[in-house]
């Protein structure tokens, strides 16, 4: 039997999260780049499938290390989102491609401080978004961590 959600086609659902129903559109690749190692063995920084690149959650990992960068907050934020920036460039997208994200706060009264910078790289049209309250990130000293979604609006496939 059939799943009904795979019987509609490049339309509806599909049509959202890919541009194109084309089997080839969908080569999938792994995007890990340099200095932002996968903590674990079953963990992607990011995968391309197509135009879309989707970035996993990512916390102010100082790059080339294992290490939360020292700071609140802001800071962390700021490390995390350049973080995301360089997964998102090795895949050949930029953060003006970023269509949604999610931001994991540890404590909610960080969330003006975190809004602050993330405004910085969502100054025009802003990716839809979701902000929750966790009780813990798998990086004991994180305050943040976001995911994202890319569609790469270029024609340039890296």
């Amino acid at each position: 039997m059939r799943h009904p959600l795979l019987t509609i086609g490049c339309g509806a659902a599909f049509g959202l999260l890919l541009s194109s129903c084309a089997p080839t559109s969908l080569a999938r690749r792994t995007i890990n780049p340099p200095g932002i190692a996968p903590l674990v063995p079953a963990y992607s920084v990011a995968i391309r499938a197509g135009n879309q690149v989707f970035v996993s959650g990512m916390t102010g990992i100082t790059p080339g290390t294992q290490d939360i960068i020292a700071g609140g907050v802001e800071i962390q934020t700021r490390q995390t989102l350049e973080n995301i920036r360089t997964a998102l460039r090795t895949a050949g997208a930029t953060m003006a491609d970023v269509g949604e994200c999610t931001v994991f706060l540890i404590d909610m009264r960080d969330y003006a401080a975190m809004n602050g910078v993330y405004t910085e790289y969502f100054r025009v049209d802003p990716p839809a978004r979701a902000t929750v309250a966790v009780t813990a990130l798998p990086r004991p000293a994180a305050r943040v961590e976001i995911k994202c979604s890319a569609q790469i609006r270029s024609s340039e496939k890296p």
